[in-house]
Formats: structure tokens, sequence, C-alpha cells
């Protein structure tokens, strides 16, 4: 008999170690599981690199998503718009993967914790609703959820970055439109109303809008990580860290705001005992009600009162932000035409094409940053609603094929995002192409031109943008629009416009004047192509003869030519036509000003009428 060698295993990759080292941090801690989401201390959607726990374990490279580990199983779970990225990005035989919101976290450890199980939870990484929902679900099987102190993934991860150091910045209030003081005099009068003496607020966001701050803490969020508690006599605290201090910023805020140490935070929500606090429990984490209900406070579960003064642009924000897209639509142009010319030549690649669009964009001072990282996405990885491009999923631009871009820029004076789809030549579309943009095309045409009364909210809206799709028995697993900020975050609450089922946050939020969404239907074949059509919107006051209580429209923000290539003129309506004429007419006017040479004579045939 001779003997045979078993198959040498192969070595484990760095993500099977790194969930190897975390199980054994958890049973070390007497855990039986642990979950780990993208978040931060602020409930933000994008977060400093030192927040980048999920990615980290698992390589997932979204901006929403969550992982579960049990000692012999785990799970990754994610919405429609990263079902293909997961499977891309993680291990398969590590992480199960699972849809939301056809399931949830809470469903998941119900079914596989075990009896009497301990999970793990950071409080300062959680929703106080999450936390609630999970610990209702695990209590049928005597689970519970165990609050921890020090996250165990920082224990385990040797090289995880510090915060960022970089100091915050003073937002002028010519480009505010309205002064910090008169911001916090505000919400001094929301809380007096309510018999409040203080409200937390924690969103990044809501901090540097309340005191006119900004900062570079977070790719792409021009924010400072920081919290503030403001009082009801107009006076506030901002905790940071001290080398974020500048003297600049101390003669900003003036007297009415006292500057102390972040690590200070919870010894002042300690120090509002018997004080009755404002919290939300959307954008704040359980940390925070676990300190102020130990403390002896009486909390009471509030929305942020910065959110909707913040969503509702000044006209001052408006007109940065006209101005902004008007610049921005220059370089989407510049680039548009540039990939018509160098694309088809089949040398290009979606980093390349992602690194032009920002060279061009970087041109203007008032550039700051990108708005969020750029989906430079060929062929089959625009199927893909939010990929985002890497070197090792780098993939050529290939001729006879489409290519979609979602991008945008922050400005000092504004925040842009817009979606373009092409084809990349020299051949023609097909027919199925054609039918597919077009339609998509229909459903951003009719929501461009929705007239609606006061009190309709973005859920009542988003069949507009769907409507043709689903005559072909197609549609797209995303919202259809989001709040965008003034130079903040380019997904910005409470205002958006999708299917209000599935208990998507904020369809439920009237669209009042002042706030800004996108408009971006799509469609995606899988492993084949994909396709978004995106401007950004303003709501506006109508005038309509004999109208009866107020009405609303969108005031269109976004200027760029939309690719007539891929247009299947047959099926547009002749109002879709005089729009699409309209539309081009304007993006002429406003970019032609900003643009010479080539690049003018592009812009003109790209504007021609259908």
């Amino acid at each position: 008999m001779t003997d045979t060698l078993a198959p040498e295993r192969p070595a484990a990759t760095a993500h099977e170690l790194r969930l190897a080292a975390l199980r054994t941090e958890l049973k070390a801690r007497g855990l039986d599981g642990f979950v780990i989401p993208i978040s931060d201390e602020h409930m933000s959607e994008y977060v400093g690199g030192y927040a980048q726990r999920l990615g980290w374990l698992t390589g997932f490279g979204g901006s929403a998503g969550t992982a579960a580990v049990l000692a012999e199983k785990a799970a990754m779970f994610v919405d429609g718009r990263y079902t293909l990225q997961v499977r891309e990005q993680v291990d398969g035989r590590l992480y199960e993967y699972q849809s939301v919101p056809a399931t949830s976290v809470a469903e998941w450890l119900a079914a596989n914790a075990p009896a009497g199980g301990k999970i793990g939870f950071d409080p300062w990484l959680h929703g106080k609703p999450w936390v609630d929902a999970v610990n209702h679900a695990l209590r049928g099987k005597g689970a519970s959820l165990e609050p921890v102190e020090g996250n165990p993934i920082d224990a385990v991860w040797a090289d995880q970055p510090a915060p960022s150091p970089a100091v915050a910045l003073v937002h002028p209030a010519d480009l505010a439109g309205q002064s910090s003081e008169a911001k916090r005099s505000a919400v001094a009068e929301w809380l007096t109303a309510r018999g409040m003496d203080a409200a937390v607020i924690s969103a990044l966001d809501s901090v540097a809008w309340l005191l006119n701050i900004r900062g570079s803490d977070v790719d792409r969020t021009p924010v400072a990580l920081s919290f503030v508690l403001a009082h009801a006599d107009g006076t506030a605290e901002l905790f940071i860290a001290e080398e974020k201090v500048t003297p600049e910023l101390r003669a900003h805020l003036g007297n009415a705001v006292t500057i102390r140490p972040r690590d200070a935070f919870v010894p002042q929500l300690q120090a509002l005992a018997g004080k009755k606090v404002a919290v939300d429990p959307e954008r704040t984490v359980q940390a925070v009600f676990g300190v102020l209900e130990g403390a002896g406070a009486s909390v009471i579960e509030l929305t942020d009162p910065t959110i909707l003064p913040k969503a509702q642009k000044n006209p001052v924000e408006q007109a940065g932000q006209r101005a902004a897209q008007a610049r921005d639509g220059a370089a989407i142009a510049r680039f548009l035409h540039w990939l018509s010319v160098e694309a088809p030549k089949g040398d290009e690649t979606e980093l390349s094409a992602a690194a032009k669009l920002q060279a061009l964009r970087a041109e203007s001072p008032l550039l700051r940053d990108l708005s969020f990282d750029t989906i430079s996405a060929a062929g089959p990885h625009a199927a893909s609603p939010h990929y985002r491009v890497d070197e090792e999923s780098n993939i050529p631009i290939a001729p006879n094929s489409i290519y979609l871009v979602d991008s945008g820029g922050q400005y000092l004076d504004g925040t842009t995002d817009i979606t373009r789809t092409v084809w990349v030549g020299p051949g023609e579309p097909t027919a199925e192409h054609k039918d597919r943009f077009t339609r998509v095309l229909k459903g951003h045409i009719a929501l461009a031109r929705a007239v609606f009364p006061r009190g309709t909210v973005g859920g009542q809206l988003d069949i507009l943008a769907r409507h043709a799709l689903w005559q072909a028995g197609v549609d797209y697993a995303h919202g259809t629009g989001h709040g965008v900020g003034s130079f903040l975050s380019v997904h910005e609450g409470p205002q958006r416009i999708a299917k209000p089922a599935g208990g998507q946050a904020g369809t439920n939020q009237e669209l009042l004047p002042g706030m800004i969404l996108s408009n971006e239907p799509g469609y995606y074949k899988a492993g084949d192509y994909g396709i978004r059509i995106e401007n950004l919107v303003l709501v506006e006051p109508r005038e309509i003869a004999g109208q009866e209580g107020e009405y609303f429209g969108f005031e269109n923000l976004t200027w760029a030519p939309i690719d007539s290539t891929l247009v299947d003129r047959g099926l547009l309506t002749a109002d879709e036509i005089a729009w699409w004429n309209d539309y081009h007419a304007r993006v002429e006017a406003i970019l032609a000003p900003q643009l010479e040479g080539a690049d003018l004579a592009w812009l003109k045939a790209a504007c021609a009428p259908l």
C-alpha cells in the first residue's frame, strides 16, 4: 500500500485570520457573538478610517452594511444597492449573504444565536431603536444583547488608524447665510417651547450646521468630529479634541459657546441629572441614552431640532448651490467631451476616467473634496448601483458598451451629485439599451416636471420615476431621491423620494421649499450593464391659475448634457421632447460661457434639439 498525501489546505486569507482573531477575543470576554455595523459615535453614513471596522473585518467597501459574528457562523447584511458588490468583496465561505429588508440582524440572531447566549454590541455605534428591536427578538430564546466596554475589533486591529487630528474650520456667514447665534437662538426657542433644558446634537453635519463650522475628519464629508449640547438659554457646549481648536475657531464661536475636550462629553451628560434633555433616537447612539438615564436625567425622544432648518436651504445657500452646480456642470461637460474622444480607442479604464474627472473638478479653487467616491462603472460593473472601483476591480472601458459615472464635488458654496450614462462607440447601442435608457429618462422627466400640493411626501412621487419601467416589467432596487446638504453631507435627511414600503426612513417627511433632492431613476441588468440619470432639484413654490392651496414643484439645479445616442425618440411624448430641448438649451446657455474651443463645439452638438 502506498502512502497518499492529503491535499494542502490553502493558506488562510487576511479576512479569515481577522475573523478568527475576533472570535478568540469574544470568547475571552465571555461573549457568544458580536455585531459590527458601518458607523461611528455620531451614527454617520460615511466614517473616518478609524471607524471602518466592518471593511477591515470583511473586505466590504460599501457605505451601508452590518455583520453578525457567532462562534460557528457569521452573516453579512446589505440592501439591494450592494447585492452584487457584497458577493465580489466578502468571502461567502466565511459569511452568509443576507438581504435587507427581507431579513434583519435581529431576525437572524433570533434564529441562530445560542439559547441564553450573550451577543455583544458597541453602544457607541448603534442607535436605541436597533438595540430595542434586537433585544426584543432575542428575548424569546433567553439570549441578550450585552454592551461592551471597548470595541473587540479595536482590540485585534493592530494597525487601526487614529482619528483625524485636522483642525476645525470656520464656515463664513456669507456662505452659510445665517449666523450661528441666530441658529442657536432658534434651537433655544424650540427647547423652551417644549419645556426642555437641553438637546444633544451628535450628528456631525448637525453640529457643523448649527455652529457654522466645517472640517476634514471624514473623507468626502466636510465635518469635524465633535458633539454639542445646546441649552435653552441659547448657549452651547462643543466637545472636540483640543488639537482641532484654533484661535479663529474660538473667536468665531464667541463667549456663548464653551469649548470642552471631547472626553468631557460623558461627564457633562452626567451633569444633566434632573434636567429634561431632548435626544434624537435616529441620530444618537445608545450610549448617550444610557449615560443620561443612568445619571437621572429625563430623556425625551425628539427629532434633532436642526434637521428641518438644515434641510430647507436659505436664499444664500440656494444661490451658492446654483453657482456650484454651474461650475460643476462645466467640469462634467469637459469630461464627457474627453470621454467621447478617448474611450472608443479602448485605452481608458474605470480608474483613469475617475482620475480625469477629479482633475477637471480640482481646477476650481473652491473645490475641497469629492462628495463621495466616484462610481466609475464600465459594462457589467454599472449593474451594481454603488460600485466602487479600486486597483483590483478596475477594468477597461470597452468600445461599444455602456459606461456609467456617478460623482460629485464638495465646493465651499455647495455639494454636487450627478450621474450620467453614456454609450461608448464607435458602434451603435442595441434596441434594448435604448429602450431601457429611454424609460429611465421618461421617469426622470416625469419627476422633474412634477407639481404637488403642500403635505406631499417623497413616497407619493416615487411612482412617477418608475412608471415607464414598470410598464416594461422592470424596476430598480434603490430609492429615487435623497436629500443633499450645503457644503455638507451628500446624503442628507429627512427628505427622500422612495417607495414607502419596507419602513424606509424619510418617506413620511413632507417636501418643503428649500429642500434639495436627487432625481435618479435607474435600470440594472446583472452581469451586463446599468443605467442611471441623476440631477439635483430644489423644491420651490408654484403659481397655478385658479389654484386652491399651496403647490410646489422642482427647480432643476444640475446642468450637463444627457446622451442622446441612447434615446429612442419614438418612446417619448411631445411634452417629453419639449422638456429635453428646453433642458439642453439651458445647459448650453449656462455652460457655454465657461467653455472654449473643442469643448464648446462638443457642448453645442450635445445640446442640439432632438
